[in-house]
């Protein structure tokens, strides 16, 4: 009988300690920040969305001991809001909990981890809204949790952060579309006179 009771309690510790842990691994804050990030966009720079690129590399970070990637399966580089672009805009808001997490909404590139030598040049989309960014890598393991990450910026200082100009106006391949489109029906509006009249003409006859 206290034998079963013992077992029991066992029991009940060790399925609250793998619930505890797979919550913590949930959270932005027990991710280690293992990996090592840089971007070609220098502080304070500002791109164009749909034509600047930028460069980001990353690799693990050899001041951890060696093995501390072996868990490490995925990476997803992402780019992501300046706390200055956040402020007022809740749909971009930071949280602990990385399913409410709103920090990094655009995928730059999804990868097999790789220690060292990862870069991707990656032209910036064209819906990519005004703001201020900087760039995250995620890594996620083989359940596909993320279990660490590393940043272009810091984020006490804030350095490292650059801004994507949007597109406004219309862009010249609309225009030429536009101009050919109205070529287009004036021809064909000339050419349906044209045959309006002739076929008049003929039926007088």
């Amino acid at each position: 009988m206290a034998s079963s009771r013992i077992l029991f309690v066992v029991s009940i510790l060790l399925c609250s300690f793998a619930m505890h842990s797979c919550y913590a691994s949930e959270l932005f804050s027990n991710l280690k920040k293992s990996i090592l990030v840089t971007s070609s966009a220098k502080h304070g720079q500002v791109l164009k969305s749909g034509e600047a690129n930028i460069t980001v590399t990353w690799s693990f970070n050899k001041t951890f001991p060696a093995g501390a990637d072996s868990t490490y399966k995925t990476v997803k580089v992402k780019l992501c809001y300046a706390p200055i672009s956040q402020k007022d805009r809740g749909w971009r808001k930071t949280k602990d909990e990385l399913k409410k997490d709103r920090t990094c909404q655009h995928k730059i590139v999804k990868r097999k981890y790789e220690a060292s030598k990862n870069s991707v040049t990656w032209t910036i989309e064209r819906d990519i809204p005004k703001a201020t960014y900087f760039v995250r890598v995620y890594v996620f393991n083989a359940e596909d949790k993320e279990v660490a990450y590393g940043q272009t910026t810091n984020t006490a200082k804030k350095t490292n952060l650059f801004e994507v100009e949007a597109i406004t106006g219309r862009h010249a391949s609309l225009d030429i579309a536009s101009v050919c489109f109205s070529v287009f029906s004036i021809v064909s509006l000339a050419g349906f006179f044209y045959l309006e009249k002739r076929k008049g003409s003929s039926q007088q006859k």
